[in-house]
């Protein structure tokens, strides 16, 4: 609040880093993710216990592995939040390198856990999707190579960027993953629009995804079925869509009460892809409206914070992590009120979901390190330095 009301609170680099961060991070947003996190840990108490039951483990076994991904997910956030941008460069081009191996290894190592799309390994004690920790570092890549491409005597970082983004939505479609997919290709998009893409090269591109949906469509039995399903005009009551329809106009405003939901007994993913369904339906639009709330906070802010940024890097990185988090969100629950068709993409920080919540933890951690606060200089002496 008082940097709202004075300004920003000037920090000098010899402060010890802990009263550093705090005077220069986005509060507002990291208030709202933990609020998210509280959220998700709430209706986790309402959505699961059925899914326990159905599998014989304890009433509130996946709340408890729950708190515990996100617990680590707190930690991995917070120690990412406190890093300078060049280390977490570093940091995002080895992750990305670590999660595209495994993305590539998924055909001969993965399994589908019997719901017909290759996304997982199977540890055992959890499962990890390396398509969810690929996204971050994907970001932090393609922002760099973008950025090296406005240096003079630069190389072609967006033909570089380009060829990365395509690899990368190839191996996703193979598994297949359209939602993951799109997302790449949506944050890759962003941030070309900002580092100055004509319109040109953006409208075709989205001739490109339109021309890649009709084949997809016509040779996926997959993706296919979820059009198909998502275009009809009567929704069948017994499917996950028409259950979750059925919660969200049961909710109402206010709520059926804590508790005395019935959507959780039907959807077998009510913890997870349609966790909204289980809001509305127990919470009312009250509780949906405070989602969606929270999610445009730290959006729109972090958008704010970085129009003042003036190294390139950061500004790209910094908006593909923020537009992806804002957009993923607005899938989820498009996705729960049929405006959207299915996608099978979890809500960040309040779906359940070991892989889900720790990428999340760390996406949003390099979100806040890019958007903290720190000295600009004068403009002149940005250009200066990219002269040299």
């Amino acid at each position: 609040m008082t940097e709202m009301v004075y300004g920003t609170v000037p920090v000098r680099s010899s402060d010890p880093i802990l009263p550093r961060w705090w005077q220069t991070v986005d509060r507002w947003s990291l208030t709202a993710i933990l609020i998210l996190f509280g959220i998700g840990i709430l209706l986790g108490l309402a959505a699961s216990p059925p899914l326990a039951a159905k599998n014989g483990l304890a009433p509130f076994h996946y709340v408890q592995r729950q708190m515990l991904f996100g617990g680590m997910a707190l930690v991995v956030m917070m120690i990412t939040s406190m890093m300078a941008p060049s280390l977490v460069r570093r940091l995002g081009v080895l992750g990305f390198l670590g999660a595209f191996v495994a993305l590539v290894m998924l055909p001969l190592l993965g399994t589908d856990f019997g719901k017909g799309a290759i996304r997982w390994y199977s540890l055992g004690f959890a499962s990890v999707q390396p398509a969810e920790f690929l996204k971050p570092g994907f970001v932090v890549i393609a922002a760099w190579l973008m950025s090296a491409s406005q240096e003079i005597n630069g190389p072609p970082g967006r033909l570089y960027s380009f060829i990365i983004a395509i690899t990368v939505v190839g191996f996703l479609v193979m598994q297949p993953d359209f939602g993951q997919a799109s997302l790449v290709l949506f944050g890759w998009g962003v941030m070309y629009f900002v580092a100055g893409a004509p319109m040109f090269l953006l409208l075709s591109m989205a001739g490109l995804v339109v021309f890649g949906g009709m084949f997809a469509y016509n040779n996926s039995e997959h993706f296919a079925r979820r059009i198909d399903g998502f275009l009809s005009a009567d929704i069948d009551p017994t499917t996950q869509m028409g259950y979750a329809t059925n919660a969200i106009q049961e909710g109402g405003f206010f709520g059926v009460g804590v508790g005395e939901g019935q959507v959780k007994w039907s959807l077998p993913d009510a913890h997870t892809d349609f966790i909204v369904a289980v809001a509305a339906e127990e919470y009312g639009l009250v509780l949906v409206l405070i989602i969606i709330a929270l999610y445009m906070v730290i959006t729109v802010r972090s958008l704010l914070r970085l129009m003042k940024e003036r190294d390139t890097f950061i500004r790209l990185a910094g908006t593909g992590l923020a537009c992806m988090f804002g957009v993923q969100a607005m899938i989820n629950m498009g996705v729960a009120v049929r405006l959207l068709p299915a996608k099978g993409m979890t809500l960040p920080f309040v779906s359940y979901g070991g892989s889900s919540l720790i990428a999340g933890g760390v996406a949003v951690g390099m979100l806040l390190a890019f958007t903290r606060t720190r000295p600009q200089g004068e403009i002149i002496d940005h250009f200066a330095r990219r002269g040299h």
